[in-house]
């Protein structure tokens, strides 16, 4: 698996896990602070999109992971 799908993956995870726990319909409802976590992931998508660099995708390079084309 590359560096680049790695990130989207998470990132969806982190934006459904955020959406699960910060939506007041939802059963695992915790806070709505959760739904400012979910900005944040969006914030750094948008910026990684505009920048070409991704955090995420230099700590996994760091750790051996291949780059994706």
């Amino acid at each position: 698996m590359t560096s680049w799908r790695i990130v989207r993956i998470i990132a969806g995870a982190f934006i459904l896990i955020s959406l699960l726990l910060g939506s007041s319909a939802s059963p695992f409802f915790q806070s709505s602070w959760w739904l400012a976590f979910t900005a944040f992931v969006g914030a750094n998508l948008l910026q990684s999109g505009i920048t070409r660099w991704c955090l995420m995708e230099t700590l996994l390079r760091k750790l051996g992971v291949r780059t994706g084309c």
